[in-house]
C-alpha cells in the first residue's frame, strides 16, 4: 500500500506539480489550497503532510495546530521564511521539519522518505499498547487482553480505546474523539461517544476491576494507566 501525502499550499500550480511528482514516486498524493480544504482532507488519514506557512484566511502555524489536534503524522513546513524564530515557532506548533522555498524535488523527496521510514519504525515499536497492570492492546491483530483473557471490543470501542491509550494523560472532548475515530466529515452526533465510552468502561471494569478512563467534568475524557 502506497503512503498518502497531503499537500497544503495556496499556490495551485505548486500543489499540482508536487502531486504529479509524488505520484510518479509511487505515493498517493492529494492537495488542499486553503485551510478548510486541508481540514476536510484529513479524513483520508494522510501518512505525511506538506504544509505552507503563508496560507490565506489564517496563519499556517494555527492550521498546523488544528491539524495536530486531529492527526499525529509528520508535518513538513514549506515556506519562503528563513528566520530562526519562524523555525522555532513551527516546531512549537507541532511541525516536524522545515524546508525553504525554492527547494529541489530531490531534497524534498529525500526528506519525505526519511520521515516515513522513521514513522514506520515508530509504529512497529508501538504495535502493542500496554499498561503496567497487564492490559494489552494488539494493534496489528486489533485484539485486547488482560492477562490471558481476551476483552472483546467492537470496532469503534477498540478505536476509541486505542486513541485514548495512545495519547494517555491528554484530555479530549467528545467532539475531538468523534472526529478522530469517525472522521472529520462523518455525519452523526458526537454524543454517541458517551455511550461507547460507557460500554468500554463496563468491559474494562469487568475484566480488570479498574477504571482507566477518567471523566474530566465539563472538559472531556482522558486515559489513566
Amino acid at each position: 500500500m502506497s503512503h498518502k501525502i497531503l499537500i497544503v499550499d495556496d499556490e495551485k500550480m505548486l500543489t499540482d506539480l508536487l502531486s504529479e511528482h509524488l505520484r510518479d514516486c509511487g505515493y498517493e498524493a492529494f492537495a488542499a489550497n486553503n485551510s478548510g480544504e486541508a481540514l476536510r482532507e484529513l479524513q483520508k488519514r494522510p501518512d505525511l503532510i506538506l504544509l505552507d506557512i503563508n496560507m490565506p484566511g489564517g496563519d499556517g502555524f494555527e492550521l498546523c495546530r488544528s491539524i495536530r489536534d486531529r492527526v499525529a503524522c509528520p508535518i513538513i513546513f514549506l515556506t519562503a521564511r528563513i528566520a530562526e524564530q519562524d523555525k522555532i515557532n513551527g516546531f512549537g506548533f507541532g511541525g516536524d521539519d522545515y524546508i525553504t522555498k525554492p527547494f529541489s524535488l530531490k531534497e524534498l523527496t529525500a526528506r519525505i522518505d526519511a520521515h516515513l521510514r522513521r514513522e514506520l519504525r515508530s509504529r512497529k515499536r508501538a504495535a502493542v499498547l500496554t499498561t503496567a497492570d497487564g492490559l494489552i492492546m494488539d494493534l496489528n491483530e486489533r485484539r485486547a487482553f488482560y492477562g490471558t483473557e481476551e476483552i472483546v471490543f467492537s470496532k469503534r470501542e477498540f478505536d476509541i480505546t486505542e486513541f485514548l491509550m495512545t495519547y494517555r494523560g491528554q484530555i479530549f472532548d467528545k467532539e475531538r474523539i468523534y472526529e478522530s475515530v469517525w472522521g472529520v466529515d462523518a455525519e452523526g452526533d458526537s454524543n454517541v461517544v458517551k455511550e461507547h465510552i460507557r460500554k468500554i468502561r463496563s468491559k474494562l471494569r469487568f475484566a480488570t476491576g479498574r477504571e482507566y478512563i477518567e471523566t474530566v467534568w465539563g472538559v472531556g475524557y482522558k486515559w489513566n494507566g
